[in-house]
């Protein structure tokens, strides 16, 4: 009973606040934020038309918010006007020693520039184009040159203790395939035992499979498997799956980081190229380009706005952090750090009339706890984009409500489904959304909506009472032009 009364009380006590606060939030969204509650201090909105000057809905518009992954936005138009959409990242093969029949007597040389989307199978195309102009044996090393980002110590498990969480992995120059293994389970073919199968098994993997097939509800697959990692040896890991798996769970995935950079890249090459027939035994170096180096191949990655897309409507963390670090590795032609990069990011935003003084940019991923912005300096950024030669690139890249990306299974039953382009963002206590909604009369609309709140999870029912009630026409007599 006291449980109860204490409920009602907040309830109470929270409507009359939004009542003396703002009268503009929309009834649903207050009935939302009370049963979750979160009071008002703990939310900023804007509502405003695209391109005009008045403000339709406004809440704690200046107030500095953790955005999560809603950051995104500034590293992603940042980039997109300061490196261009058609800007492409470029890895370069290099060979330090003469090739005689086939057989490299020096080293093989890779220099990374900071791509975000070099996949397994780009970098196995890349393997193969060496083979297939007649290298065969490497007697020397491989040589890994990552000095177009700054060096800086790196603890995966720092943010939440979760260090094999591919959302952990961390920036580098020479990333590759996201520093993860993807690990397929599934029901064998004999449909009596578990097949458990990486999209990429570095030369220094050992997979060991103890799980069951069972029957009964997938639920929660993941909680009935334990992980056990060993390293018997330094050129060796053993990973060990023990548990039970539901015939009925089909094929899931499960994203796993094992290995640092250097060693990742090393332990894929080596085995690619022993598919491939190729021969190496030697080790894995880090160090600049030599000076007698000559380029022989090179593998460049799909262009910005294309990468963006990744970035945006699925919320990819290391994706973000890599074009972070390139805005001050191309525009300072010094390694890409984080400082100067939010640097860069503070004077192009003052260029563009953008005033955010309370901007604080760790990574330009949001995988952060310091990282602020406000409601009022993000609606800034969107009108600003709106208005930008890159909006069509910048916009698209945003997740359509109840079609993709992390917006693909929220309204799909709303009629502002398919109407809304809207980049989301969540940590544990945070709950976040911003983007477009082109309401029922034809009119875009730009919204915000920041929740800092231990209740946040729970106010997710907030944000999509919003874009609900700003899809519909009962906005259209607010703003102006």
């Amino acid at each position: 009973m006291r449980i109860r009364t204490a409920a009602l009380a907040f309830c109470l006590a929270w409507v009359a606040g939004a009542h003396a606060q703002t009268a503009s939030l929309p009834p649903a969204v207050i009935d939302a934020l009370a049963a979750a509650q979160v009071p008002l201090e703990g939310i900023s909105v804007i509502v405003k038309e695209a391109g005009a000057k008045d403000i339709a809905i406004s809440l704690n518009p200046e107030k500095a918010m953790n955005p999560a992954s809603v950051v995104k936005l500034v590293t992603t138009y940042a980039g997109l006007e300061l490196l261009g959409p058609a800007y492409t990242w470029k890895t370069e093969v290099l060979v330090a020693g003469e090739i005689r029949s086939g057989k490299l007597k020096g080293d093989l040389v890779f220099k990374g520039a900071g791509d975000p989307k070099l996949s397994v199978e780009r970098f196995w195309q890349l393997l193969k184009q060496l083979r297939d102009r007649g290298l065969t044996n490497i007697s020397g090393d491989l040589i890994l040159d990552r000095s177009f980002f700054q060096g800086a110590p790196y603890d995966p498990a720092k943010f939440d203790g979760e260090p094999l969480k591919a959302y952990n992995v961390g920036p580098d120059a020479l990333l590759l395939n996201f520093k993860a293994v993807r690990f397929f389970f599934s029901p064998a073919m004999d449909d009596r035992s578990v097949a458990i199968s990486p999209d990429v098994r570095p030369a220094q993997l050992e997979i060991v499979n103890r799980v069951k097939l069972t029957d009964g509800n997938c639920g929660e697959w993941r909680d009935h498997i334990t992980v056990d990692i060993q390293t018997p040896a330094p050129t060796r890991l053993k990973i060990s799956f023990t548990g039970n798996y539901a015939r009925r769970c089909g094929e899931k995935v499960w994203n796993l980081s094992l290995l640092d950079h250097p060693q990742y890249v090393g332990g894929v090459f080596a085995a690619m190229w022993r598919e491939l027939g190729g021969v190496w035994n030697g080790a894995v170096k880090l160090a600049p380009v030599p000076a007698d180096a000559r380029l022989v191949a090179t593998v460049e990655s799909p262009a910005l706005a294309e990468v963006i897309r990744d970035i945006n409507k699925y919320s990819n963390n290391v994706m973000a952090r890599q074009v972070f670090l390139t805005l001050s590795a191309e525009l300072t032609h010094e390694p890409g750090n984080a400082m100067a990069s939010a640097q860069i990011i503070r004077d192009w935003l003052a260029r563009k009339n953008i005033i955010a003084p309370e901007l604080s940019l760790e990574n330009g991923s949001g995988l952060s706890r310091s990282e602020r912005v406000s409601a009022a300096s993000l609606a800034q950024l969107l009108d600003a984009a709106w208005k930008s030669s890159v909006m069509p690139e910048f916009m698209s890249s945003l997740s359509l409500v109840g079609a993709d990306g992390t917006m693909r299974q929220r309204g799909k039953n709303d009629s502002v489904a398919g109407q809304a382009h809207i980049k989301t963002g969540s940590l544990s206590d945070v709950r976040a959304m911003a983007g477009y909604v082109l309401d029922a009369t034809g009119r875009r609309w730009i919204v915000v909506m920041l929740i800092n709140h231990a209740n946040a999870p729970a106010a997710q029912a907030a944000q999509d009472a919003l874009l609900s009630a700003v899809y519909r026409p009962t906005l259209a007599g607010a703003g102006g032009k």
